[in-house]
């Protein structure tokens, strides 16, 4: 039996975790190991991110994570260490019944998720002077690039989001190492840099499928995708390690509405299909992703996506579906 670390964390993390639980036990059974990571903790021990929640999460099978809030990066950035994770997997799709700005939206994007400027290597030189050194290697770049050819397998194809223009050393080799792997493995590659996809996706989103891009650009492009789907609320993620994953919504805590109980778990539920897949649980995932679908185009829904039904009655339609 598999092990599943859930991690609710802070704000609605409390709400849309559980929700999603809830449609994992009506697919498969799974020991579920309980740990705890964020502001509140944080408050209560001084530490946001106990010893025992790293270690739990290291030795799950997978973990199902919820948010953080003020204490963010000192939380996920280390989970995603405890799973080895060096590929972020977002996908952002447009879903029927949710009011889409451009519903032919249905892109992935496959984010580097280990260096970059996220590699934490900033310092204050004076009163006037902070720096922040960016790290790429090339050891990174290609394995991202062995995962995005697997990803879109043999003969098919992807985009490269860089600024290699500007950036020369940096994205640089990040370009050339992800485009010579994808040319040794038989896949189609295009270059784009990334301001240009910045415009290009809201302008031509039916123009992109899978995009291959560094950390920050990875992380800032994909929220703005979520602007065309409906918002956060829609998308799950994946952090993807060799042996391990941790999987978690986009969205945040969403402070202005947590304790409400009217989160939307469709990100979270999403996440929960990803971690099923990931597990070899592939019939399972599809049928939650099925449902969700459902559930979207038909309703109940919750306010954010015009509707007045609350996080949990939404996950009993989920599992209803099911």
């Amino acid at each position: 039996m598999s092990r599943v670390c859930v991690v609710e964390g802070d704000g609605v993390g409390r709400e849309v975790v559980p929700a999603a639980v809830s449609v994992l036990d009506a697919v498969a059974d799974f020991e579920y190991v309980r740990a705890e990571a964020g502001d509140a903790v944080a408050e209560r021990t001084g530490t946001p991110l106990p010893d025992e929640t790293y270690d739990a999460v290291a030795a799950a099978d997978a973990t199902l994570f919820g948010a953080a809030g003020e204490t963010a990066a000192d939380v996920i950035l280390p989970l995603r260490e405890a799973v080895g994770s060096f590929v972020n997997v977002r996908p952002a799709r447009a879903y029927p019944g949710v009011d889409a700005l451009r519903p032919e939206t249905d892109v992935v994007f496959l984010r580097e998720n280990t260096e970059g400027v996220y590699a934490g290597h900033e310092d204050r030189l004076s009163a006037d002077l902070s720096t922040l050194t960016r790290v790429t290697t090339t050891s990174a770049s290609e394995r991202l690039a062995e995962y995005a050819c697997d990803y879109v397998g043999e003969g098919g194809r992807f985009h490269v989001a860089h600024k290699a223009n500007v950036m020369r050393e940096t994205d640089g080799r990040f370009r050339d190492a992800v485009v010579r792997i994808a040319d040794a493995r038989g896949v189609e590659t295009e270059e784009v840099l990334m301001d240009a996809f910045a415009t290009r996706l809201p302008l031509e989103p039916g123009a992109f499928d899978v995009v291959v891009c560094p950390n920050l650009a990875g992380d800032v492009l994909s929220d703005l995708a979520a602007g065309l789907v409906g918002g956060l609320g829609l998308l799950p993620s994946a952090n993807v390690g060799p042996d391990n994953a941790l999987f978690e919504p986009v969205h945040g805590t969403a402070p202005d509405i947590a304790g409400e109980g009217v989160a939307n778990p469709a990100a979270a539920i999403l996440s929960a299909a990803m971690l099923l897949e990931h597990l070899g649980y592939d019939d399972e995932g599809a049928a939650v992703r099925s449902a969700v679908e459902s559930v979207l185009a038909e309703g109940p829904h919750t306010p954010d996506v015009g509707g007045d039904a609350s996080t949990d009655e939404v996950a009993a339609a989920v599992v209803a579906r099911l």
